[in-house]
């Protein structure tokens, strides 16, 4: 059977990860044979390491044009440089030297980050489509299981559907690290009863689901700047207008969920926040969902569960009947109850749509419904100028 193409590529990666780790462990064993101070002598096991681990570094790809470039030094070239730093009497000549015979480590440790975040990048978006696949069949999981006793077994497509997408996950996953309530994920599916699927909503999944979703993008991944020395630019006196407008055009309808999603993931007073569904997916309308925290000193704290719906439209405004939608689609989720509902949007919202919004709101009948138009989302991310500049809402 011929590999398609992402599983092929996750061959090669798992080829040169297999090599990684032989490389790894190959100069742990080296630097364990290094003898502390100054030793001549030959060790032919020291030797045969070192050749084959010549032989793995050889076969390692590169990565964005770049691999470990290491020469492992001879047990007596070691002995004569421990011996000429000692010689000189200079401290800073004798860590010269301990330097150099560690070096091959931060090389190895440098090959291991890159190969990481590119094996990251490789598999985003299938397990994003994963992800979003699980949701989908939890919920026909859910409903065709209602009026089954909690001992009853799970079965159907829908349910076969959620055991073959944690499979994959599994899979995709590779070496990483999982999810703290992995094992009770697997274990759950693996018992496939009711009582089962109940803990899978309502424990497994959201913690898991949302690790994920935090690991698919590495936060701590630098921007790009264009000076040498932030100095100069204070030097240069320079003078202008401030401009407010942000470039929504930037972004596309995934990436504004994102930001909307880091906005309410990084903010006090909100918490468990989840990315539920896939941009455009057919499901009931949900994007992403956050529990909102109020705290009172008088009355203690309250939670209220809320769902944001994210329009990323550049060329036309909400519309009452698109609120009107949006309002019917929450009713149609149980427990817990839909408190709140924010519809943000790069654009504006029409006359009546505002119009209806008050006058729902004001009937006193949930869900409450909020507006986040683009001037709102202007004066939120004022004082996030990070996530300005990370999402290039001023420009490119």
């Amino acid at each position: 059977m011929t590999d398609n193409p992402l599983m092929a590529a996750l061959r090669q990666f798992e080829a040169s990860e297999a090599n990684l780790a032989k490389l790894e462990r190959l100069w742990d064993e080296i630097l364990g044979s290094i003898p502390q101070g100054i030793v001549f002598g030959e060790d032919p096991q020291y030797e045969e390491h070192c050749r084959a681990f010549d032989e793995v570094l050889a076969a390692l790809p590169s990565i964005g044009g770049w691999k470990p470039n290491i020469v492992l030094f001879e047990l007596n070239g070691i002995a004569q440089d421990r011996f000429d730093a000692l010689e000189v009497g200079l401290p800073e000549a004798q860590i010269s030297v301990e330097v150099a015979i560690t070096a091959p480590g931060r090389e190895i440790r440098e090959y291991r980050y890159r190969f990481n975040k590119s094996r990251r990048a490789l598999i985003r978006d299938t397990l994003l489509g994963l992800i979003d696949g699980v949701d989908a069949a939890l919920r026909a999981v859910h409903d065709g299981a209602a009026g089954m006793l909690p001992e009853e077994k799970l079965s159907g497509a829908s349910w076969d559907t959620v055991r073959e997408n944690i499979g994959q996950i599994d899979v995709l996953l590779g070496s990483a690290s999982r999810p703290s309530r992995w094992r009770d994920l697997r274990r759950h599916a693996g018992f496939g009863q009711v009582q089962d699927l109940i803990d899978i909503e309502k424990l497994d999944w959201p913690a898991i689901k949302s690790a994920l979703m935090k690991d698919l993008y590495a936060d701590d991944e630098p921007l790009p700047v264009a000076v040498k020395d932030l100095s100069d630019l204070v030097a240069a006196k320079p003078r202008g207008d401030v401009v407010t407008k942000l470039q929504w055009d930037q972004l596309d309808d995934e990436t504004f969920e994102r930001l909307i999603f880091n906005l309410i993931s990084s903010t006090e007073g909100y918490e468990n926040p989840q990315w539920l569904t896939r941009t455009n997916a057919p499901d009931r309308g949900r994007d992403l969902s956050v529990t909102r925290v109020i705290v009172d000193p008088l009355s203690g704290t309250r939670r209220r569960r809320v769902i944001i719906q994210c329009r990323h439209w550049l060329s036309k405004s909400v519309s009452g009947p698109d609120v009107m939608v949006i309002k019917e689609q929450m009713s149609l989720w149980g427990s817990p109850r839909v408190e709140v509902v924010i519809v943000v949007t790069s654009g504006r919202f029409t006359t009546d749509a505002v119009q209806w919004i008050e006058t729902h709101n004001g009937s006193g009948k949930g869900p409450e419904i909020e507006t986040w138009a683009e001037s709102h989302l202007e004066r939120l991310l004022a004082s996030r100028p990070g996530f300005v500049a990370e999402f290039r809402l001023r420009g490119v």
